[in-house]
C-alpha cells in the first residue's frame, strides 16, 4: 500500500516562492501519475499539476509559467516549486498517486499567500 506525506507549505507573502515535497513509501510503478491538487474554502479540490514517470507534465491554466513540477523516481519524490504566489493560491495542496484509476492522497499541506 503506497502512502503519501506532504511537506513545505506554510505562509508566504504574495510574490513570494515556497517548494512542496511529497515523498512516496511503497512500491510505485512506472505507470504511476504523481501530481498536486488543491482545495480553497468553499471551493472544489482542483487540478494543479501532474507528471509521470517519463517526466511529461501537465498543469492547470491558473498556474502555469509560475509553478513548475519535478519528479526524482530514484526517491519516489515529487516536488513542486511555487513562485510568483498570488493570494488566490491559498489552500490546502494534496499530493496524487494515480494507478489506473485508483487514487492515493497524502493528508494535504497548507499553503498561505498574504497581500
Amino acid at each position: 500500500q503506497v502512502q503519501l506525506v506532504e511537506s513545505g507549505g506554510g505562509l508566504v507573502q504574495a510574490g513570494g516562492s515556497l517548494r512542496l515535497s511529497c515523498a512516496a513509501s511503497g512500491r510505485i510503478i512506472s505507470i504511476d501519475v504523481m501530481g498536486w491538487y488543491r482545495q480553497a474554502p468553499g471551493r472544489q479540490r482542483e487540478l494543479v499539476s501532474t507528471i509521470t514517470s517519463s517526466l511529461n507534465t501537465n498543469y492547470a491554466d491558473s498556474v502555469k509559467g509560475r509553478f513548475t513540477i519535478s519528479r526524482d523516481n530514484a526517491k519516489n519524490t515529487v516536488y513542486l516549486q511555487m513562485n510568483n504566489l498570488k493570494p488566490d493560491d491559498t489552500a490546502v495542496y494534496y499530493c496524487n498517486l494515480r494507478r489506473l484509476r485508483d487514487d492515493v492522497w497524502g493528508q494535504g499541506t497548507q499553503v498561505t499567500v498574504s497581500s
